[in-house]
C-alpha cells in the first residue's frame, strides 16, 4: 500500500491550470405533468378516433416512393434468421411470431417498441435473402394493417412511433412492397401517406427530446420520399430544428440524460441523413451539427471496453451496438470530456477511464426511469471494468419489477448515501421527486492529470448537509484519488448525527480482500492488474452486490462500503485507488 495519506492531493494545487470556471446545473421544478396537461394530452389522443381526424388523414396516396434510402445501421443476422424460424428476438427476450399482434400483449416495453417501430426489418434484411425476408415482412405487415391500418390509436400511432416507422418502412421498402398484390401495396403506401398527415398535425405534441425529434424526422422523411412533398419537407425542417434546439443540450446530450436515448438520437439522425443522401439533397447544417455533437457526447460515456457506462435507465449497451450507430453517422470525433449541460464528465489517463454523473437527474416530465445517481462514477482499466453502477434493465421483462426499481436507487450507484435514503426521491409510481436541485461543478486540468470538484444539495433539506465529491485522476491513470465530504448546508436545520455509506460496486471478475485494519483492500482482476484501495475517515467492509449486463442478465458481484457517522458540523472521507503493477 502507498504510505501517502489519500487526502494529500486535495491541497496540492501546484501548477493547476483552470480550463473552465465552475458551473451550477439546476434541475427545473419537477412536478411532472400537471393534471391539465395530462387531460389535454388524453383528449388529443381521443380525437384520433373521431371521424374528423379520419377525414384529415384522407387524401391522395402515392403510387410509389421517390427513392429507397439505405439503412446505415447494420442489423443482427442471427436475429433475422430467428424470424424465419418463427421467433422475434431482442437481446434475451423471445416472442413467437404467432403471438405478435402489435398490441404489446406478452412483450416488455422495450420489445413492444422494437416490434412497433419495425426495427426488426433491419435484422431480417441482414439475416436472410430478400425473397425469404419479404415473405415474413409482408405477413407481419398485414397483421399490423389489420390492427392499426385504419384505426388510429395510441400508442401505435404515437408521433414518435410513426416517425420511426416512416424511416424503417422507407429503408426496407423492398421487403414490405415486393408483393404483386396491388391492394396490399396500395394499403401500405396509403398508410405511409396517412402517417405523414398525422405527423403534420401531431409532431409537436410529442414529448420533448427523442420522441419529438423522431416525429419531426418522420415529417422530413415523408417530405423527401412522397411525391409532391417539398412544402412538407420545408415545414418539417423548421419543426425538426426547433425539436433539436429543445431536445438536446449545447454539448449534444439528449435532455432525458439517458445514454440509451442518445444511441437512438444518433441512429435516428443517421437514418434521416441517408434519406437526404438518396435524394441527393444536402441535409441542413443545423441537423448535421446536432449529429456531430451527439456522437461526441455518446462516445464520451464509453468505458474502456467500448460499451457504455450505466446511467439513467440504461445498462452497459454493447460495444457492437455503439460501433454500429457511430459508424452509421459517418462522424469522426473525439469523446466529449466535459458534457457540462448533459452532465457527464470523462477523465482518461493511460488505460484508465472514469465517467462520472455530475448533474441533477432529469425532470420527470421529460424522462421515465430516471435514477438518483448524482456524483456516482464508473472506472475501467483497459477493457476490464473495475468500479461500476449496478446497471439497469432498459425496459426489458427479464428482471423482476422490484429489482428494476431498486437499480434506480442511489445505493445501486457508486456514490454516497446519507441516512440510507436516495439523494433524489423515487415515488411509488416511478417518477422522481424532491432531492437534488442543483449541482456545482468545477474541473481543472493539472500537470499530473485531471481533477473535478462537484457538490449537490440532495440531502440539504432532510439532513442539513451538502455532499461534495472530489475526483483526481493522474496522467498515467494509475491513481484515482477522491474525497467525499459532508458540509453544513447554509440556512438549513442540522440533524444531530447521520449515518453515511460510500459504495464502490465492483464489476464481475473483480475479487476484493479487505485488510485487518478496516482501512484498505486489495482488488484482484483475473489475469489482470492488482489495484489497491485505502481510505481514511470511515470503516471499510465488503458486501454482496450485483451488476446487470448489456442483455439484462444479473451477475452476482461484491461491493466495498465505507461507513461512518456525520455530525451536524459535517465530516469527510479521503480515499485512494492505486494500480499496482
Amino acid at each position: 500500500m502507498s504510505d501517502r495519506d489519500p487526502s494529500e492531493f486535495l491541497t496540492d494545487e501546484a501548477a493547476a491550470i483552470q480550463i473552465e470556471s465552475g458551473k451550477r446545473l439546476v434541475r427545473a421544478g419537477d412536478r411532472g405533468l400537471s393534471l391539465g396537461e395530462r387531460l389535454t394530452g388524453a383528449l388529443y389522443r381521443l380525437t384520433w378516433r373521431t371521424p374528423l381526424h379520419g377525414l384529415r388523414l384522407n387524401g391522395r396516396y402515392p403510387l410509389k416512393l421517390l427513392a429507397v434510402p439505405e439503412d446505415p445501421v447494420a442489423g443482427n443476422p442471427e436475429a433475422g434468421r430467428q424470424l424465419v424460424e418463427g421467433l422475434m428476438v431482442r437481446g434475451r427476450e423471445r416472442l413467437a411470431l404467432a403471438d405478435v399482434d402489435f398490441t404489446g400483449t406478452g412483450a416488455s416495453p422495450a420489445l413492444a417498441t422494437h416490434i412497433e417501430r419495425f426495427a426488426w426489418l433491419r435484422d431480417l434484411a441482414a439475416g436472410v435473402s430478400r425473397t425469404e425476408g419479404a415473405e415474413i415482412a409482408e405477413a407481419l405487415m398485414r397483421v399490423w394493417l389489420d390492427c392499426h391500418g385504419t384505426q388510429v390509436t395510441d400508442p401505435a400511432w404515437s408521433p414518435d412511433r410513426v416517425g420511426w416507422r416512416m424511416l424503417f418502412w422507407a429503408a426496407h421498402a423492398p421487403l414490405i412492397l415486393s408483393s404483386t398484390d396491388l391492394v396490399y401495396r396500395s394499403a401500405v403506401l396509403n398508410t405511409l401517406a396517412r402517417g405523414a398527415r398525422h405527423l403534420d398535425r401531431g409532431a409537436d405534441r410529442a414529448p420533448a427530446g427523442i420522441a419529438r425529434i423522431a416525429a419531426w424526422s418522420g415529417v422530413v422523411a415523408a417530405g423527401l420520399l412522397i411525391p409532391g412533398g417539398d412544402p412538407r419537407r420545408a415545414f418539417g425542417e423548421t419543426g425538426l430544428g426547433k425539436a433539436l434546439a429543445t431536445g438536446i443540450s449545447a454539448d449534444g446530450g439528449i435532455v432525458t440524460r439517458a445514454p440509451a436515448d442518445q444511441v437512438d438520437l444518433v441512429e435516428l439522425l443517421s437514418m434521416l441523413a441517408a434519406v437526404y443522401d438518396v435524394r441527393r439533397v444536402e441535409m441542413p447544417a443545423g441537423v448535421q451539427d446536432a449529429l456531430s455533437r451527439a456522437v461526441a457526447a455518446l462516445i464520451g460515456v464509453q468505458m474502456g471496453d467500448s460499451a457504455l457506462s450505466s446511467w439513467q435507465g440504461a445498462g452497459p449497451i454493447s460495444a457492437a451496438r455503439i460501433d454500429a450507430v457511430v459508424t452509421a453517422s459517418r462522424v469522426r470525433t473525439r469523446p466529449l470530456r466535459q458534457a457540462r449541460d448533459w452532465g457527464y464528465q470523462r477523465m482518461a489517463g493511460g488505460q484508465t477511464v472514469v465517467v462520472a454523473d455530475m448533474a441533477p437527474p432529469p425532470p420527470s416530465r421529460i424522462a421515465k426511469g430516471g435514477c438518483a445517481s448524482t456524483l456516482a462514477f464508473e472506472l475501467s482499466d483497459g477493457a476490464q471494468r473495475l468500479i461500476v453502477n449496478c446497471g439497469n434493465t432498459g425496459g426489458t421483462s427479464v428482471i423482476p419489477a422490484d429489482l428494476a426499481k431498486a437499480l434506480r436507487t442511489t445505493a445501486a450507484h457508486s456514490t454516497l448515501t446519507l441516512g440510507d435514503s436516495n439523494s433524489t426521491a423515487i415515488h411509488a409510481d416511478g417518477t422522481l421527486g424532491a432531492g437534488v436541485g442543483s449541482v456545482e461543478v468545477d474541473r481543472e486540468e493539472l500537470e499530473g492529470g485531471s481533477r473535478i470538484d462537484a457538490s449537490h444539495d440532495g440531502y440539504a433539506r432532510r439532513f442539513g448537509l451538502i455532499h461534495k465529491r472530489t475526483l483526481a485522476l493522474s496522467a498515467s491513470g494509475r491513481e484515482l484519488r477522491g474525497e467525499d465530504a459532508l458540509l453544513p448546508a447554509p440556512k438549513r436545520r442540522k440533524v444531530a448525527t447521520s449515518a453515511f455509506a460510500i459504495r464502490f460496486h465492483l464489476a464481475p471478475g473483480v475479487e476484493v480482500t479487505p485488510t485487518a485494519d478496516g482501512q484498505a483492500a486489495l482488488l484482484r482482476i483475473a489475469q489482470g492488474p492488482l489495484w489497491q484501495f485505502r481510505c481514511r475517515g470511515g470503516k471499510l467492509s465488503v458486501e454482496d452486490s450485483l451488476w446487470v449486463d448489456a442483455d439484462g442478465r444479473p451477475h452476482a458481484t461484491q461491493q466495498f462500503v465505507i461507513e461512518g457517522e456525520a455530525p451536524a458540523g459535517g465530516t469527510s472521507v479521503a480515499w485512494l485507488l492505486k494500480r499496482a503493477g
